[in-house]
């Protein structure tokens, strides 16, 4: 059962999830379908799709939240369009219930047909406003990240509706929403809090698309259904276990051995004596059972931490408390029960990592040599990739650049090296070139010249550069990666994108392969030696240039002493690039890199849908319905 609700796809608006749908449907028919856990489990009759299709609270909803967000953007003006609410106040953004409701269709969508919200909160409705007036119910350390929570259930039902290909904009239309959203952006130290709450919104997206947990939650007397057979699945399994087990220990008559020889000779009648062999033992029949048991019984209990621990679950118990806040039946001990379910939390749940991808051009340290590098070589396959933990000064550099972007527009370099004055104005012709990743490549190659001179800063945790050479570094690298592994998700042509750079890692292990690696040398001479190879003996364009780029980054750090400025030059270079990038129409990309794990430019890409950004400059966004 479980299993074969993890295949409905709810239909959507767009091309992509019908797709996806009838791909889901397909598998249904074939016998066999992806579990929550993404192993295959033998499928089972599924219930209808035409019921789940039909849901406003699954496969309709983006039409109904579509319309409902219109309806807001209409009530939030007064007829002289002056603002109703505060910038910073909750907007009135749905939560869950709202599928309960009466919905109709009007030209433009569907609407609420009871205007009224103060009767609509008596019938189940949640909004983020209702759940911003809990602080009177749980401690304020317990509820601030189950609001955050709601907040990204909230802001996952706005994504929907950009999978389902309406255009959206200035945050589906509600303007209560979008200043909501940019008051959070513009708090100080509160970039761990916007990206964790844009990470709850993917891992809902993820839920939705690849497991059966919103079928679930759909249906309250479903989950209470999943844990009950987990149940019966373990103590099935315990009964599986104890039986043979007791009549092995228990049991006199059992035997233990699995072979029992008697050896006799007959010889006129006459019977000699007997001789009797026992071989092999029953206890190693039980092991095999004992750990498919084992087993089992782990992945049952799994998938009940997976019910309490859920976000689902959460966001489920804040809205009951949401529409019991009035009620005098609520008791002491049912609120300190949610609370402690609510402080759960389950490391197996987690989605992202908070991990990006790392890959470089230039090899600053020899790498060790494995029995795989030659069979990637052969295989063209790109360079191995390896992780490594944002950092929080990446973080800061990212919201810093994003909030001198509130008004819309995104820059690949122009920017930062404006507000640099004479020091940014001698780097503008390394940021004009027409393709984004020539201009990705070229600054990677000067920031890896920059690293390889300045490997001391690692060590100098009070130096005021470190943090800006942290994240200039770990973003160089991650842009390094994504073209090329991810290069659809990058305005170029991937495939160009990709080849252009095993063109320059090409010729940069040409170029390098008379070099002397060693710790013989000093960063100083390690960096000019490398300046001089590729300045002299490179002839892919991209490496001349980062050559040079480098050079005059060196120069102006060692001469005129501008360390700090330089490192910052470069963390806010990275930090607009990655967020210039980050835009797209390409949902099924993003989509692809939801399932394989959320990729640190589809976080971003969706924290700019949020902000007002749906598109990079000059380029229109392509879409059905429009706000």
């Amino acid at each position: 059962m479980r299993s074969a609700f993890g295949v409905l796809i709810p239909q959507e608006h767009g091309k992509e999830d019908v797709a996806c749908e009838r791909t889901a449907a397909r598998r249904c028919h074939s016998g066999w379908t992806h579990s929550r856990d993404r192993h295959l489990w033998p499928a089972l009759p599924p219930p209808p799709l035409h019921q789940t299709r039909q849901s406003f609270a699954l496969g309709r909803n983006p039409h109904l939240i579509f319309g409902y967000m219109k309806q807001q953007s209409s009530q939030q003006t007064s007829h002289h369009g002056e603002r109703v609410v505060a910038e910073d106040a909750p907007p009135p953004l749905l939560v869950m219930g709202e599928e309960k409701r009466h919905a109709e269709k009007q030209p433009l969508g569907y609407v609420f047909k009871d205007d009224s919200w103060t009767s609509s909160h008596n019938i189940g409705l949640v909004t983020i406003d209702r759940v911003w007036r809990l602080d009177n119910i749980l401690p304020t350390s317990t509820l601030k990240p189950q609001k955050d929570l709601c907040f990204s259930f909230a802001l996952f039902k706005l994504l929907r509706c950009r999978f389902a290909r309406y255009k959206v904009r200035n945050n589906a239309g509600s303007k209560d929403a979008f200043s909501f959203f940019w008051s959070l952006l513009l708090k100080e130290g509160e970039h761990d809090r916007v990206f964790l709450v844009i990470s709850d919104e993917l891992w809902f997206l993820h839920d939705y698309y690849y497991s059966s947990l919103p079928i679930y939650y759909s249906k309250y007397w479903l989950s209470l259904l999943g844990i009950f057979i987990s149940l019966l699945c373990i103590a099935c399994c315990v009964l599986w276990i104890t039986m043979p087990v007791w009549q092995l220990v228990v049991s006199e008559e059992y035997l233990p051995h699995q072979m029992h020889c008697t050896t006799f000779c007959i010889r006129e009648q006459l019977v000699s004596n007997t001789w009797h062999e026992h071989y092999g033992n029953r206890y190693l029949d039980l092991v095999p059972v004992f750990l498919l048991s084992v087993l089992v019984m782990m992945a049952e209990v799994r998938d009940i931490a997976s019910y309490f621990c859920s976000n689902w679950t959460k966001v489920a118990l804040i809205c009951h408390l949401v529409n019991r806040a009035s009620s005098q039946h609520s008791s002491l001990l049912k609120k300190k029960w949610i609370g402690r379910l609510l402080i759960c939390r389950c490391r197996m749940m987690k989605h992202w990592d908070e991990k990006i991808g790392q890959c470089s051009i230039l090899e600053i340290r020899p790498s060790k040599t494995t029995l795989l590098v030659p069979l990637r070589r052969l295989l063209h396959l790109p360079d191995q990739k390896r992780k490594v933990k944002v950092p929080a000064a990446m973080k800061v550099c990212i919201i810093e650049v994003l909030r001198s972007s509130r008004n819309g527009h995104l820059s690949n370099s122009a920017t930062c090296l404006c507000r640099r004055g004479q020091v940014g104005e001698r780097f503008f012709w390394a940021g004009n070139n027409q393709s984004t990743s020539c201009t990705i490549l070229t600054w990677h190659v000067a920031t890896s010249i920059l690293e390889v001179r300045y490997t001391h800063l690692d060590d100098e945790e009070q130096s005021s550069s470190i943090n800006y050479k942290i994240a200039a570094t770990r973003l160089s690298r991650y842009c390094a990666y994504l073209v090329t592994w991810c290069p659809e998700l990058l305005p170029d042509d991937d495939e160009w994108s990709r080849s252009l750079y095993e063109d320059v890692k090409k010729d940069t292990k040409r170029v390098l392969a008379g070099c002397e690696a060693g710790d013989s040398l000093t960063p100083e001479a390690k960096c000019q030696q490398l300046i001089r190879l590729l300045a002299a003996n490179a002839k892919h364009e991209v490496l001349k240039e980062g050559a040079r780029l480098g050079d005059q980054l060196v120069e102006l750090m060692v001469v005129q002493g501008e360390d700090t400025t330089v490192w910052k030059l470069m963390a806010e270079f990275w930090s607009e690039m990655i967020l210039y990038v980050a835009p797209s129409d390409n949902l099924k990309g993003h989509k692809e890199a939801i399932a394989r794990g959320v990729e640190l430019i589809t976080l971003l890409w969706v924290l700019l849908f949020h902000a007002g950004i749906v598109s990079r400059p000059g380029e229109e966004d392509n879409a059905g319905g429009v706000v």
